[in-house]
């Protein structure tokens, strides 16, 4: 049986984990472009076109030249390190 003190500990070193891990910054980095294009595209209909469409539409007009970009940008990072 695990003692309940030890979960918050537990619960804590996994949110960190997750913060710090690679693909979660990956993930945060993209949903801020598609904000981005989320906000472009309403101001152009007049209207708030959703999350859902601005994510379609991003990823089919913007991903992967996005994604190409930003593999340039973080390799010269890397090797520096």
């Amino acid at each position: 049986m695990k003692d309940s003190a030890d979960e918050p500990a537990a619960e804590e070193a996994s949110s960190q984990f997750l913060k710090n891990s690679v693909l979660y910054k990956e993930f945060l980095a993209e949903r801020e472009e598609v904000l981005k294009h989320k906000w472009i595209e309403s101001e152009k209909a007049g209207s708030d076109i959703g999350f859902e469409k601005a994510l379609l539409d991003w990823i089919v007009k913007h991903r992967s030249t996005w994604r190409d970009r930003r593999i340039r940008e973080l390799r010269p990072a890397k090797m520096s390190s």
